[in-house]
């Protein structure tokens, strides 16, 4: 696979995981779960993602 098909992947993926966390967050009632969304989109785990 090439290195733009695969960059290209992960541009998509990136800006998949980030309209669904902007969308949970959108969609939730509560400060506490909002805060605790944000946190985990803050992580290392999804910044690999998001980067």
């Amino acid at each position: 696979m090439s290195s733009v098909t695969s960059s290209w992947r992960q541009r998509r993926q990136a800006s998949r995981t980030r309209r669904a966390v902007d969308a949970a967050v959108a969609r939730t009632s509560s400060p506490a779960m909002r805060d605790e969304l944000l946190t985990l989109a803050n992580s290392s785990q999804f910044n690999n993602v998001l980067r």
